[in-house]
């Protein structure tokens, strides 16, 4: 029994230094945010362009019988609106497709109609959340998602997780960059929430001390199975 906490530990351990380096490399505190902006500049957003598997809310304005939520864009690229029928939607901004509507519209139903277009759920933009989450994988994009919502979209951190090791890695002018994040001093309200990018990489970092006193806790009730044969 012992050998196997001593085993089990060592392996922790050296799981632990390894980590602890990569992260050191890492800026953390205010000089994250040079390399991981809390919010992310007008200008450099690239003009979006729907994609197929979309999910696109329209709305007509005073007309909520062609308005529609959350529209899926088929694999082919087009639409399914209410009177217009199908539509080409991918490969256009939202901007192009609000114009086109109203055009077939204006043609045929309504006179002077005013539609928006908004990008309720992209497929094409996503972040991957990894580490100490409840459920790592893939994530979409919705609107201006930020450090801890995309956390949340994994199911939150887990029991072994160190708050204070939250990394966000991000490709910047080609090169592949990351900053560290605290974040309960961002629950707190004491550091800025950063809002993500699409091709984001989120990895919440793990505690080996704590990942190894869950360990020997679930242990405990096998190792009282075992009776000393030696009085």
């Amino acid at each position: 029994m012992k050998a196997g906490c001593f085993l089990l530990l060592s392996s922790m351990s050296l799981s632990a230094c390894v980590s602890s380096e990569n992260w050191k490399k890492l800026p953390a505190g205010p000089a994250a945010y040079n390399t991981i902006p809390a919010t992310i500049p007008v200008d450099a957003r690239p003009e979006y362009r729907i994609n197929p598997q979309d999910k696109l809310t329209i709305t007509v304005f005073r007309e909520p019988d062609m308005s529609v939520e959350e529209a899926p864009v088929e694999t082919g690229g087009t639409l399914v609106l209410p009177l217009i029928g199908r539509i080409r939607a991918a490969g256009q901004t939202t901007a192009a497709l609000a114009n086109s509507i109203q055009s077939q519209l204006a043609a045929r139903y309504l006179v002077d109609p005013r539609v928006s277009v908004i990008v309720a759920e992209s497929r094409a933009q996503s972040v991957t959340v990894d580490g100490a989450v409840g459920i790592p994988g893939v994530y979409g994009l919705q609107g201006d998602t930020t450090l801890l919502q995309s956390i949340a979209l994994a199911r939150g951190v887990t029991r072994t997780a160190t708050f204070d090791k939250v990394a966000v890695f991000r490709t910047i002018n080609g090169q592949r960059q990351g900053a560290l994040f605290n974040i309960s001093d961002i629950r707190n309200g004491d550091a800025e929430d950063p809002v993500l990018q699409s091709g984001d990489y989120v990895v919440v970092g793990n505690s080996a001390i704590k990942a190894v006193g869950y360990d020997l806790l679930s242990l405990a009730p096998a190792a009282a199975l075992f009776i000393p044969l030696v009085n």
